[in-house]
C-alpha cells in the first residue's frame, strides 16, 4: 500500500512541497559539507595510496613506503638536485673529502639545524644516526655495516668516515633515506631498540599522527632549509586499488600515489584532458626480470638460456599485458645511468625464433626432445601470472614445440624463503635500487663470495638470489669497479659485466616499470623525481575544496498543478 494515500487529499500538496524542499536542502547541504573523510577545506595535501607503512624507525625502514615518508621528514648528508640525479649536499656543506686510498671520507657538516623536539644538530648527532642505523641491526643495516669500518666526530662540524675497502659509491649511498639524522635525545642505541611509530629528525615536516589508515604531517616551523609549500600533509591509506580509484575520481583526495593497476591508469589518463587531471609519469628505475637457476636442468646447459632469452618478446609484454605503461629492459642496468648498455636488445633482439630454434639445436634438442623449462611467479601477483602465460603463449606460437614451459607459482613468502636453496629452475621478479647507483643492480645479483664455475656459487649475492652463477671474471670486475674512483674506467668495468651478462644469461631483464601519480586540477608542484622519491613539500593547492560538487548555485524550480479531486 502506498503510505502517501493514507493522508488527507488536502494535505497531499502541502506534503508535496516539504518533500521536494527537502530533498533539495539535502543535495545543497550535501554539497556544501562533505563527509570528513572526503574534505579539504584547508590547504593541507591529501594524498590516497594503497602502501601500508610498517614502520618509520630509519634504522628498521626497508620499504618504498616507508622510504618514501622517511625523505619527506628527514634530512641526509646527501640528496639529490631537484629533477636530475646530481648528488648534492643536504646536512653536509660540501662533497666530502676523500683520502688518497679512498678509504677515510671528511665531511664539513651544516649549522644551526635543528631536530623537530629543539636539540641542536651537530657531528656528534650525525655519528649517533649513523652508528644507530648499524648497530641496530635492522633490514637495511647491512647496507653501511658492510663497508663501513668506523664514524667519528671530529669537531663540532666535522664527520669522519673511515671504510673497510674503497667504495666508489659511498656518497651516494649516504642518500639512502634511511642514513638521515634522528636526534640522540629521542632514539637509543642497542640491537632491535626500535621506535616504528614516531619520527624525530630534521626534515621539513614532523610527524603529527602515525595510524593505520591515516598519516598526518605538519610542517616543521624551524627547519633550516626552504619551508615547503602547503602546510601539511594527510596520508590516507585505502584497503585496495579501486576504493583509491574512486576516491580520487569523486574528488576526495588530492593525489592517487601508487598501486592503481594497469585499467584503472589507463582510465584516469583518457579522462585527464576533460577533467584537468594531471598525470605525472617518469620511467621507473624497478627492474622486473627472470632469475635463472644456472645449475638446474635444461637451464645448465648455456644455450637453453640463450634460447630462453631469445624468445622473450618485451615488445609484446609492454603491449598486451603492460598496457604500455612500461619500459623494455634490456640490461639489469636501468636507461636513467650512462653505463647502460642494450646488451639483450644486441644479442639476441626481441622474440627470435630462429636464434631460439638454432641454440637449441645445438644443445641436442628438437620436437621430438623439447628442452622443458618451468616458469615461476608468485602467486599473490595477478599481473605475473599474465606474463608469464604470455611467454609461454610466445614460445608455443613460435617454436614448433623445441621449447615447452610449464608454469607453476608459489605464494611470495614462501618463494622469498626457497630461493637460496635452489627450488624453482627460473622465478619472476623485481628490483628497486637501495641507493642510486648502478653497483646496486649488479653487485647483488652476480657477485659470489665462495663456489666455482663447476658448482656455481655455494655462498654469496647469487646464491640469495636463486641464480648460484659464478664467474670469476665479474667478481673481479665487481670487486674493481666499486673501488676504482676513475669514472671512464668504473664505467668501462661495468659495460664489460653487462656483455657477460647478456652472454652467459644468469637473468632475464624484462621491463621497467612507470611510476605515476595523479594530482587534481587544483594542485600545482606534484612530481617524481628521477630517483623515484615522491616529493611532498613541492606541492600547493590553489584552492581549499576537493569535494566534487558543481561549481554554479544550483536553482530548483517547483511547479505545482492542481486539478479538482472527485469525490
Amino acid at each position: 500500500m502506498n503510505l502517501f494515500n493514507r493522508f488527507p487529499r488536502k494535505l497531499r500538496p502541502v506534503l508535496q512541497f516539504l518533500g521536494l524542499f527537502s530533498l533539495c536542502f539535502l543535495l545543497v547541504v550535501s554539497c556544501s559539507n562533505p563527509p570528513a573523510t572526503t574534505r579539504s577545506n584547508t590547504d593541507r595535501i591529501i594524498i590516497g595510496t594503497t602502501l601500508k607503512v610498517r614502520t618509520v624507525d630509519p634504522a628498521d625502514a626497508y620499504e618504498l613506503a616507508s622510504g618514501n615518508l622517511l625523505y619527506n621528514l628527514g634530512d641526509r648528508l646527501y640528496s639529490y638536485a631537484p629533477g636530475t640525479t646530481q648528488l648534492v649536499p643536504q646536512l653536509a656543506t660540501e662533497l666530502p673529502q676523500v683520502s688518497k686510498d679512498n678509504l677515510t671520507y671528511i665531511i664539513p657538516l651544516r649549522q644551526g639545524v635543528k631536530f623537530h623536539d629543539g636539540t641542536a644538530f651537530n657531528a656528534e648527532a650525525m655519528s649517533f644516526s649513523l652508528r644507530r642505523f648499524i648497530e641496530n641491526e635492522g633490514p637495511p643495516s647491512f647496507l653501511l655495516g658492510d663497508v663501513v669500518e668506523s664514524i667519528q666526530a671530529t669537531g663540532e662540524y666535522e664527520l669522519t668516515i673511515k671504510l673497510k675497502q674503497p667504495f666508489a659509491a659511498f656518497p651516494a649511498l649516504l642518500a639512502f633515506s634511511g642514513a638521515c639524522a634522528v636526534s640522540p635525545q629521542a632514539y637509543e642505541i642497542g640491537s632491535g631498540k626500535f621506535r616504528p611509530n614516531s619520527f624525530v629528525g630534521t626534515g621539513p615536516y614532523k610527524l603529527a599522527e602515525f595510524g593505520t589508515d591515516i598519516i598526518r604531517l605538519d610542517v616543521f616551523d624551524e627547519y633550516w632549509g626552504s619551508k615547503p609549500q602547503n602546510p601539511g600533509i594527510d596520508m590516507q591509506i585505502f584497503s585496495s586499488s579501486a576504493n583509491l580509484f574512486n576516491a580520487f575520481r569523486t574528488g576526495a583526495i588530492d593525489v592517487a600515489a601508487g598501486s592503481l593497476d594497469s585499467d584503472q591508469i589507463k582510465a584516469l589518463v583518457s579522462q585527464a584532458p576533460k577533467t584537468g587531471w594531471q598525470q605525472i609519469t617518469t620511467d621507473s628505475n624497478t627492474l622486473n626480470y627472470i632469475v635463472v637457476n644456472v645449475n638446474s636442468p635444461p637451464l645448465d646447459k648455456l644455450e637453453v638460456r640463450q634460447a630462453l632469452a631469445a624468445i622473450i618478446d618485451r615488445q609484446i609484454l609492454n603491449q598486451r599485458v603492460l598496457q604500455n605503461q612500461a619500459q623494455p629492459a634490456y640490461s639489469l642496468i636501468p636507461t636513467s645511468f650512462d653505463v647502460y648498455k642494450p646488451v639483450f636488445q644486441t644479442e639476441y633482439g626481441d622474440g627470435n625464433a630462429a636464434k631460439a630454434k638454432a641454440l637449441l639445436q645445438k644443445a641436442g634438442y628438437s620436437q621430438a626432445n623439447p628442452a622443458i623449462i618451468e616458469l615461476w611467479y608468485a602467486s599473490n601477483s595477478t599481473k605475473r601470472g599474465v606474463i608469464a602465460s604470455t611467454i609461454k603463449a610466445i614460445a608455443d606460437q613460435k617454436m614448433d614445440e623445441m621449447m615447452q614451459l610449464e608454469l607453476h607459482s608459489v605464494e611470495s613468502t614462501t618463494a622469498f624463503d626457497n630461493l637460496d636453496k635452489g627450488v624453482y629452475p627460473t622465478f619472476l621478479l623485481d628490483w628497486y635500487a637501495d641507493f642510486f647507483d648502478p653497483d646496486n643492480y649488479i653487485q647483488p645479483f652476480m657477485d659470489c663470495d665462495r663456489g666455482s664455475a663447476i658448482a656455481g656459487c655455494q655462498t654469496g649475492a647469487s646464491q640469495y638470489h636463486g641464480s648460484f652463477y659464478y664467474n670469476d671474471r665479474v667478481n673481479e670486475l665487481i670487486d674493481q669497479q666499486r673501488q676504482e674512483a676513475n669514472p671512464e674506467k668504473r664505467q668501462a668495468m661495468l659495460i664489460e659485466i653487462q656483455e657477460i651478462m647478456a652472454e652467459e644469461v644468469p637473468f632475464i631483464p624484462l621491463w621497467l616499470d612507470k611510476d605515476y601519480i595523479f594530482a587534481q586540477k587544483r594542485i600545482s608542484g606534484a612530481t617524481i623525481e628521477p630517483t623515484q622519491q615522491f616529493p611532498y613539500y613541492s606541492m600547493k593547492k590553489t584552492s581549499g575544496r576537493s569535494f566534487a560538487c558543481p561549481r554554479k548555485p544550483i536553482a530548483f524550480a517547483i511547479i505545482f498543478h492542481t486539478r479538482p479531486e472527485a469525490e
